[in-house]
């Protein structure tokens, strides 16, 4: 087979892993150990578990002789692949003081230099097959680093003095951009992946949907609109929530986004860049479904389904949004309208008002790596159009991501619909 084929794939895995690197490069060890809630996994415990996955998933099956590191690290690091074997529990992820930062960083080198062996060309190996792990591997490694960002600013926000993880030239915003209203006839629609490349098992089968008409807006609701909602007593009117998003706000003390404080009057928010002033014009983000459901409520609106997002975004470009870039503090800001939408891709993850289930047809994958997706289709709530710390490589119209519906510490904001 070409060498340029190996070398093609070995350059895919390997700017993967030099885009993790270059994310934690300015951390400490100490940074990178701390877990603040069960949600949260240390920053130190991403880079092993991506490492594992290499190992476990591919080069214990496709590279002859291949040694692993440590067969302790089988346990330490396996997240929730039931079918590989028995596991560290979940909440308890911040108590592994060992192995260290440092020889976690020993263990990712390890397994780098046996992925490079591996796609040499200098081994037999089923390439079709190693072709679709490696995709599905470096996919997997770009949605923890997109978890590893959000984490690690839920560990620095416990800091009393707002520390910065990276620097902050990326948070200036623009103006809002007027709201309007896009109608979408009732129709017979297809929907799903259906165009060439890396897809997600849950984006497909292709399938169509009938869907009644409906509205959508142009952008995200902002923080100017949220603040209203809050200056309106938002989080004092039962009628407006869920029944468990109720019990949440009087549970949890819930009166405003995560990560927003206030101080002699003024809003201000907890970001990657530090503290600062809530901008008006940026989406609101950091919201669970509870909270997008009730703000729709009282604008007189709805949250999407998901497919109507789908439709809508379509026929948009992703690379017009923003996306995850190592060196800089991920944050949404507002953007002008761009066919006539607004941060459809890459500003804050969308709440629709769909339970994540599956499409007509699926079928997860054969063996441990068909847990990846199907067995989390209960109990959970999908989110589209990326967000602000999302690779550029999942921001797609087909992709669902999905969280519990009282999820805050993502990037998730909201974008209303209306029936017509």
């Amino acid at each position: 087979m070409d060498d340029q084929i190996y070398s093609s794939l070995f350059s895919l895995y390997s700017g993967v892993r030099e885009r993790t690197q270059l994310l934690v490069s300015g951390f400490s060890a100490e940074d990178m150990t701390v877990q603040t809630m069960p949600d949260v996994s240390p920053t130190k415990w991403h880079l092993a578990h991506t490492t594992w996955f290499w190992e476990c998933f591919v080069l214990r099956d496709h590279l002859e002789g291949y040694q692993e590191y440590s067969p302790e690290f089988n346990y330490l690091f396996n997240s929730y692949y039931e079918q590989v074997g028995a596991r560290h529990a979940r909440p308890e992820r911040g108590f592994l003081t060992r192995p260290s930062a440092a020889e976690v960083l020993a263990y990712r080198a390890h397994v780098d230099a046996a992925m490079e062996r591996l796609l040499s060309g200098n081994h037999e190996i089923d390439f079709a097959q190693v072709k679709a792990l490696v995709e599905l591997g470096v996919a997997h490694e770009e949605q923890h680093q997109e978890l590893l960002v959000t984490d690690i600013k839920h560990v620095l926000s416990k800091h009393p003095f707002s520390p910065q993880a990276w620097p902050a030239d990326t948070l200036t915003s623009s103006e809002l951009p007027e709201l309007s209203w896009h109608a979408y006839e009732a129709g017979l629609y297809a929907f799903g992946h259906e165009a060439e490349g890396f897809h997600f098992d849950n984006e497909g089968p292709r399938h169509k949907y009938w869907l009644e008409a409906f509205a959508l807006a142009s952008r995200p609701v902002s923080n100017g609109e949220y603040l209203k909602f809050m200056a309106d007593g938002g989080y004092s009117t039962a009628p407006l929530w869920l029944s468990e998003g109720w019990a949440a706000v009087n549970e949890r003390g819930w009166a405003a986004p995560l990560y927003w404080r206030q101080r002699d009057g003024e809003w201000f928010e907890f970001t990657l860049a530090g503290e600062r002033p809530v901008d008006p014009a940026a989406p609101v983000t950091h919201l669970s479904y509870f909270e997008a459901s009730a703000f729709a409520e009282w604008a007189g609106a709805r949250l999407p389904e998901e497919r109507e997002w789908e439709l809508a975004a379509a026929k948009h470009d992703p690379e017009l949004g923003d996306a995850l870039v190592p060196d800089r503090a991920p944050h949404p800001r507002s953007r002008p309208d761009q066919d006539g939408y607004s941060q459809l891709f890459g500003g804050v993850w969308e709440w629709t008002r769909s339970a994540y289930s599956a499409y007509p047809r699926y079928r997860p994958a054969a063996g441990a790596v068909g847990e990846y997706n199907g067995k989390f289709m209960c109990g959970q709530i999908v989110l589209r159009g990326g967000s602000c710390a999302t690779p550029l490589g999942h921001v797609r119209a087909s992709y669902r991501n999905f969280f519990p519906p009282d999820a805050r510490w993502q990037f998730s904001g909201l974008r209303l619909a209306k029936d017509i």
